[in-house]
């Protein structure tokens, strides 16, 4: 890996964390886990750049960064006692297919019926992919917490 591209993934990580930030602040979340969603979200876009870099499909790099994203939401929500969903949501905002979902309705409106079939099975690919993702993590189930005496 070379030093041009070892800079483009921190810049990448960086805009990833700063992009879900501010996602955060506009949802609402409370203030403590600001720092915390910002990582997730920071650390979901870096595996993904890191997988296309790696030439991985768009549909299999949204899979393998929503993984390390939802462990880390989940390890997040138990350390700092806050829903998942409050890391969660903020953690995939930067994975979800906007683009692809504009592109959608955009050839909906052209009346260009290849276009958007192939863009609706695109987006619709990546957003199952997502999701399983989402419940491979979370259907694991929690270490169990020692009982005090």
């Amino acid at each position: 890996m070379t030093g041009a591209q070892l800079f483009e993934l921190l810049r990448q990580f960086l805009l990833g964390g700063v992009g879900t930030l501010c996602f955060g602040m506009l949802f609402g979340i409370p203030r403590p886990c600001y720092l915390a969603c910002a990582a997730t979200g920071a650390v979901g876009w870096l595996t993904y750049e890191l997988a296309v870099m790696l030439g991985v499909g768009a549909v299999t790099a949204n899979l393998l960064a929503v993984i390390p994203l939802t462990l880390l939401a989940r390890l997040f929500a138990i350390g700092l006692k806050a829903p998942v969903t409050v890391f969660l949501l903020c953690g995939i905002f930067p994975l979800v297919p906007g683009a692809g979902i504009y592109y959608t309705a955009y050839y909906f409106i052209q009346n260009d019926n290849v276009q958007m079939a192939a863009s609706a099975a695109d987006t619709v690919k990546i957003a199952a992919a997502l999701a399983i993702g989402i419940s491979l993590v979370l259907g694991l189930p929690l270490p169990q917490q020692k009982k005090r005496p």
